[in-house]
């Protein structure tokens, strides 16, 4: 079960739980910050209940389901606000969940009810794709709110996110190891790379493409098999990916992976991935990793290369791909500086992160106070 802590709940503007008996949905949008600009972040579906019904009635295991979906919404939104901040974009933080089995329950007629909830907060979010959905589904959602981005199709439409995520991992690492292990390059680096779903796979082939070794796992086969279709790699099994022998640690799936019972058995010297809240305890877990002498690079700078990429969906601009692409290679820049702040004053490089960032939203919620007196 999830420890909420204050900071869970730190500055959230809104909160919605939006519900459609006629198809299925149960949903919850969190809106963290609009001083930037307005809120945007993904919309994960995922089944919260289920690893719960293993061990709990299933009137207990849909209550616990719940308190992990509130849980999660609220750090992912909360990551969103810092995310935009660094990344430099005029958004604000906000994310949304669907409780259930995307398979089962993922039709044309939940997402237009999901739609429809978006549309009633009046453009203070922005729903993108995230894990558990994909284009399509969001497609559907746009057919009852304008509040939609990453949409393939419209005269702003920015398509799938997921190859601009992956390309600022990428730089991410390559940030990380100059700064960590003095290379200039990734030739012969090993990488592991935990989850190669659409990011992962994505950043598989520029690791390969750059000549570093790479080390995959996934707990769904045909993800596998896509992997391995991009070149020469080695599949390990999931539970002890975290483990392996390598220069780099990219998580790429869900979060929490970085906590008390794997970080004491990680061997890489640089945690550089894709995933949302990969520290299981902020400040804690961070400064962990700094005292065994790994470099964390914080996940919400490393994998802001997603929502760069619909910045201007949200605001209908058209804004080439050249454009974009040069806003994504910038985090590495930032990442240096992280780095850089974090080895002068001896912190964790997750709480350097959060006080950039919060510094950049303070400004901007001060500045917009100040012109609506």
């Amino acid at each position: 079960m999830p420890v909420f802590d204050s900071n869970s709940f730190k500055d959230h503007e809104q909160i919605a739980f939006c519900a459609d008996n006629e198809t299925g949905l149960k949903a919850i949008i969190a809106v963290h910050s609009t001083a930037l600009g307005p809120a945007a972040g993904g919309l994960r579906f995922w089944d919260y209940t289920a690893s719960h019904l293993k061990t709990a009635p299933t009137q207990i295991a849909e209550t616990r389901g719940e308190q992990d979906a509130i849980y999660d919404v609220l750090r992912l939104s909360r990551g969103m606000s810092y995310k935009n901040a660094m990344a430099g974009l005029r958004l604000g933080g906000g994310k949304s969940v669907i409780i259930g089995n995307p398979k089962e329950l993922g039709t044309p007629e939940l997402m237009k009810a999901f739609g429809r909830y978006v549309q009633r907060l009046g453009g203070s979010y922005y729903a993108a794709e995230d894990v558990g959905t994909t284009p399509e589904m969001l497609a559907a959602a746009a057919q009852t709110t304008s509040y939609v981005s990453g949409l393939d199709d419209g005269e702003f439409g920015t398509g799938d996110p997921s190859p601009h995520t992956a390309l600022g991992v990428f730089i991410g690492i390559k940030a990380a190891v100059s700064h960590r292990l003095g290379k200039d390059n990734l030739q012969g680096i090993k990488v592991a790379v935990q989850g190669v779903g659409h990011v992962g796979l994505y950043l598989v082939e520029h690791l390969l493409g750059a000549g570093a070794e790479v080390i995959v796992t996934d707990v769904v086969a045909s993800n596998i098999e896509a992997a391995q279709s991009k070149g020469n790699v080695t599949v390990v099994s999931p539970d002890g990916v975290h483990a392996v022998d390598c220069d780099v640690f990219a998580p790429c799936a869900l979060g929490g992976g970085l906590n008390p019972k794997t970080i004491k058995d990680i061997r890489a010297s640089i945690v550089a991935g894709a995933a949302n809240n990969q520290l299981e305890r902020e400040g804690i877990d961070d400064e962990d990793l700094r005292m065994r002498g790994i470099l964390y690079a914080p996940d919400y700078v490393i994998n802001a290369g997603g929502i760069i990429s619909v910045e201007s969906e949200v605001h209908k601009e058209k804004v080439s791909d050249a454009a974009r692409e040069a806003k994504v290679l910038r985090i590495g820049e930032t990442l240096k500086t992280v780095f850089e702040a974090s080895a002068n004053q001896e912190r964790p490089t997750g709480v350097i992160a959060n006080e950039m960032a919060e510094e950049i939203i303070r400004t901007a919620a001060e500045k917009k106070l100040t012109s609506a007196a």
